[in-house]
């Protein structure tokens, strides 16, 4: 019997090739194992630009068995227009689909990012399976972006993925200047530090990612303090 987690990536890797000729952009989890070590997401997010592309992914899901979950009931971190695809795989145990339409808005900043400013900052990557030996190539948040939008979120998984994707900033000031603009510089960073600089940090970074060693963890530490430095 495939353990669930594993049938969970299956149904998401399958799901994926289908929307390959579909113009979204992958963010959230998903996003981030193209760029680290492959960690667990519960589901997959995808951006689109409007309701022609909905319509095409709509048909896709029912093809596929999906069910479009009521929105009232629905509690994401996220706030905006979005649509929610789930299909049960085992008792107990679901995969979703989250279709952002437009934009991101973040619920508990009310702070957005533009479906434009997010297609505008992605490309083709290479996305692998962390329980299975799958690979797909397609659309995905580039990394300076993804970090924007995690540092504007500020949930402790978002942390721990900001502290893996850090290397991968190619323009440190830009990332910065993004986020800025969405929310109070110091205090988001304030927030960061504090978790990342925490005892507890570093098994609960392990505990998702595995083992990192020291030095290693130490340069990623110190990427991110740079990044949160604000005259």
């Amino acid at each position: 019997m495939t353990p669930p987690f594993s049938l969970r990536e299956k149904e998401i890797f399958e799901l994926l090739r289908k929307l390959q000729g579909i113009d979204s952009v992958v963010i959230g989890g998903y996003a981030v194992n193209a760029y680290t070590l492959p960690r667990f997401s519960v589901d997959c997010d995808i951006v689109i630009k409007g309701k022609e592309e909905l319509g095409k992914i709509e048909l896709i899901m029912k093809d596929l068995s999906y069910i479009k979950e009521d929105h009232e009931k629905l509690n994401l971190p996220y706030h905006s227009n979005f649509v929610r695809y789930e299909k049960k795989l085992q008792e107990n145990f679901f995969v979703s689909l989250d279709i952002l339409i437009g934009e991101v808005m973040d619920r508990r900043t009310g702070a957005s990012f533009s479906a434009d400013w997010i297609f505008s900052n992605s490309s083709k990557r290479q996305i692998n399976g962390k329980t299975i030996l799958e690979k797909i190539e397609i659309r995905v948040v580039d990394p300076d972006a993804l970090v924007a939008m995690k540092c504007v979120s500020c949930r402790i998984n978002d942390v721990r993925d900001i502290f893996m994707l850090i290397p991968h900033v190619k323009n440190v000031k830009n990332t910065r200047e993004e986020i800025g603009q969405r929310t109070n510089l110091k205090e988001t960073f304030a927030r960061i530090k504090n978790q990342i600089t925490s005892d507890k940090f570093r098994n609960s970074l392990q505990g998702v990612f595995g083992y990192l060693d020291e030095k290693v963890f130490e340069k990623h530490l110190n990427a991110v303090l740079k990044l949160g430095d604000v005259e």
